[in-house]
């Protein structure tokens, strides 16, 4: 019995030493702040159009996306070009044809023996004249949308806490494997 008693009170104080070991301190216990505040300029989307509109490719470049600026000046380049060469041609054949009517061809254009052909000629390059006009103004005002949309963009909240990723999960019916697509967001 004295050794039941005994082995019972090692115990006791086996498991209380434990408790006894531990300091207590009180402290306060503050969550650390996660979220980082982003500071977001509403005027940053209408500076870039604004300074896209001043000077195309200026935008981009207000933004930081340096390789899209040869791409901008590559295609306004490229349908002023086209406007240049079609507007020339438009002019040549118009000349050519006021000039038969009043009875003085040249001899630049004398492969060219109908009028007709002259009249389609000046048709077909005032059309390609004014087709590249709207290309013109079409890159023109898409550089403008383009630095606009980049900037808005560029002000979204896109780390590793916001993910959308594919998960594998088993039935537990039938313990067949089952595709789905989970949405996660961390605070």
């Amino acid at each position: 019995m004295k050794q039941i008693i005994s082995i019972a009170l090692f115990l006791i104080f086996l498991c209380n030493t434990t408790a006894w070991a531990q300091k207590k301190v009180p402290s306060e216990v503050v969550a650390a702040d996660t979220l980082k505040s982003i500071d977001i300029d509403p005027l940053t989307p209408a500076k870039a159009a604004f300074y896209s509109a001043v000077l195309p490719g200026l935008g981009q470049a207000y933004n930081k996306r340096y390789w899209k600026i040869p791409l901008v000046y590559g295609a306004i380049g490229t349908s002023l070009y086209f406007y240049i060469d079609s507007n020339k041609k438009y002019h040549g054949f118009r000349d050519e044809y006021k000039r038969r009517l009043e009875g003085n061809p040249s001899e630049e254009y004398a492969y060219i023996t109908d009028n007709s052909r002259l009249i389609a000629a000046q048709k077909f390059y005032q059309k390609n004249r004014d087709f590249s006009t709207l290309f013109i103004v079409g890159f023109y005002v898409l550089n403008i949308i383009d630095a606009n949309v980049d900037a808005a963009l560029m002000q979204f909240n896109v780390d590793d806490r916001l993910s959308v990723k594919p998960t594998l999960y088993q039935n537990s019916l039938n313990y067949k494997t089952n595709v789905g697509l989970s949405l996660n967001y961390n605070f």
